[in-house]
This record gives structure tokens, C-alpha cells and sequence, in this order.
């Protein structure tokens, strides 16, 4: 396994400072923000490391990042654009495949083969109204990955924090049961999953017995931590809002068990790219405190990954 993290923390870095950082604290990969240039409509999103449309019209841009990435001995894991594919509002939705697909490009073009993403959600919608949603916006874009060879792994995030994503959240892939649906509509060698197991803990499921089921699935794995605070539950209960009883930090900080979870992926023989993705608000508010959260992090998986 190769040890990275997520760019999009580091959203004040350029590309080049950021594959500097990496470089020089030893991280072997980057899962590299590609977002459209423009301002962020939510935290860790709006970030471009690199420019997907830059990289498919200027051939001296394109080789730019992959000679920087190779002076300095860092790959690129995946590009990573996380939008919502299925939003209600078509012209929101049109405008997340477009750059998406443009996402899928780049990174063949890059020599990456592998971007990470949503499958999105219309979040006014039943689970299977969104499973019928599935068969009408995903095949265009799954044949252009396969004519590419690019991998798309699917991250089980819910997309539900907050009011501003009630009641459905904006991604559909967050449970087993789900994926299983999915993978039948989509039954693509180059759909998969980007396995964050910080997500199943906040969802009460088990996040080591998928990961035996799905091996052949798991594209690439995100290290974040949840923590649940029991008191804060007990009061809200698990219908309130996420984000009224957990909370995301650092690994080795939350409620997942690290060991178990790194184990469980060598059981299976995973040998790809695991990234550090951090979100603890604890760790904000300057470059000192963004570059510390990864060091710490780094430091601490090291005891499984090396």
C-alpha cells in the first residue's frame, strides 16, 4: 500500500507547493483536487490542483504535472471531483457530468487512470427513485471511462451533514446494500469504490466486513477518523443531523480501529493508494496547523502502513 493524502486541505498551495510538502515529508501519493476554477460551494470542495480542462488543451500544462510529479517522487493517486451527478437542478447536474467527464480524460491523458468522486443523489428522492436515476446519468459516463481506462471509485460518503443537504443527502453509494444495486446497473469493470470507513461508523454498520465482500471493488481507500459523542446522541438521537453527534478527526483520534481496518485490507491483498483525508477542525485555520494534521497522521499510520 502507498501512503498519501487529499489535496484539498491544502487549498491555499499551489500544485507545486503542495507535491513539495508531500515530497519532503515522505508521502508516496496525492489524491489531487481537480475541481472547476471558481469559489467553493462547500468546505474541502472548489479546490484545482489541477486544471482538468488545462491538462486536455495545453500539452506544456499537462507534462508539467506529470515531470514535476516524477522529479519529485510523488504520484498521483486519482483526481478527485466530488459533485453531485444527480442533482435535481438539471443545469447544476449537466454542468458536474461535463467536468467530470473532462475529469475522466484528464486523468488518462495524465497517465493516472483512476478518479475519485460521488455517484450523487437527488436528495428529494427515495432511494429507488435515484437507483432509476442511476441507469439514465451514469452509462454515458462509465462507457467514456471504459474507453479510457480509467478506473472511477465511487467514495461512500452520504452527503449529509447539514440542513442544506436534508433529507437524502447528495450521494446514493453509502451503504452495501446500495453498492450491490449499483454494480448491477453498472456491472463495469471500472466502477468502484473509494472505502472511507469514517462514514459507516456514524452510520452504526459495520465498516471491516464489507471490505471482504467488495475486495475486487476497492480502488482506493481513504484514511479519516469519526468521533461519536454518545451523550450528544442520546439526546438527538441518529434521525438529527450528523453532525449534531459525530464528528471528523484525525486517525487515531476518532472511534475507528486503525489495526483492524489496515488488516482486514491486507486479508485481501490490497496494495494501492491509501489517502489521509483530513476535515478535524481542530487542525485549521493556518498552513502550520493543515501541514501538523498530516504529520500527525502520517506518523501515526505508519504503525500499519509503511
Amino acid at each position: 500500500m502507498k501512503l498519501g493524502f487529499v489535496s484539498a486541505i491544502m487549498e491555499d498551495y499551489s500544485f507545486e507547493e503542495m507535491i513539495d510538502f508531500a515530497s519532503a515529508k515522505g508521502f508516496e501519493c496525492v489524491e489531487v483536487a481537480s475541481w472547476p476554477m471558481g469559489k467553493a460551494e462547500r468546505r474541502y470542495a472548489g479546490v484545482t490542483h489541477v486544471d482538468a480542462e488545462k491538462a486536455l488543451e495545453d500539452d506544456a500544462y499537462a507534462n508539467h504535472i506529470k515531470d514535476y510529479c516524477k522529479e519529485k517522487n510523488v504520484e498521483i493517486s486519482s483526481l478527485a471531483f466530488y459533485p453531485n451527478t444527480m442533482d435535481g437542478d438539471l443545469e447544476k447536474r449537466n454542468a458536474a457530468v461535463e467536468h467530470l467527464k473532462n475529469v475522466i480524460k484528464a486523468s488518462a491523458k495524465l497517465g493516472i487512470g483512476m478518479v475519485t468522486t460521488f455517484i450523487g443523489r437527488d436528495q428529494t428522492k427515495t432511494v429507488e427513485e435515484n437507483l432509476e436515476l442511476v441507469k439514465e446519468v451514469w452509462p454515458p459516463i462509465i462507457k467514456l471511462a471504459e474507453e479510457l481506462n480509467v478506473k472511477v471509485a465511487i467514495e461512500n460518503c452520504p452527503m449529509l451533514f447539514g440542513p442544506d443537504q436534508w433529507p437524502g443527502g447528495q450521494n446514493l453509494m453509502t451503504t452495501p446494500v446500495i453498492w450491490r444495486k449499483v454494480f448491477e446497473i453498472l456491472p463495469s469493470k471500472n466502477l468502484g469504490i473509494n472505502y472511507d470507513p469514517s462514514h459507516f461508523v456514524w452510520q452504526m454498520i459495520d465498516y471491516i466486513k464489507p471490505i471482504y465482500e467488495f475486495a475486487d471493488k476497492i480502488f482506493h481507500v481513504h484514511y479519516k477518523d469519526i468521533k461519536l459523542y454518545k451523550n450528544k446522541l442520546e439526546e438527538c438521537g441518529v434521525m438529527a443531523y450528523p453532525l449534531d453527534f459525530m464528528s471528523p478527526k484525525l486517525p487515531g483520534l476518532g472511534d475507528v480501529d486503525w489495526g483492524k481496518y489496515v488488516s482486514a485490507l491486507t486479508d485481501i491483498r490490497f496494495d494501492g493508494y491509501t489517502c489521509i483525508e483530513i476535515e478535524d477542525k481542530a487542525f485549521e485555520g493556518s498552513k502550520e496547523k493543515v501541514e501538523k494534521s498530516l504529520i500527525l497522521s502520517k506518523r501515526y499510520l505508519e504503525q500499519f502502513v509503511i
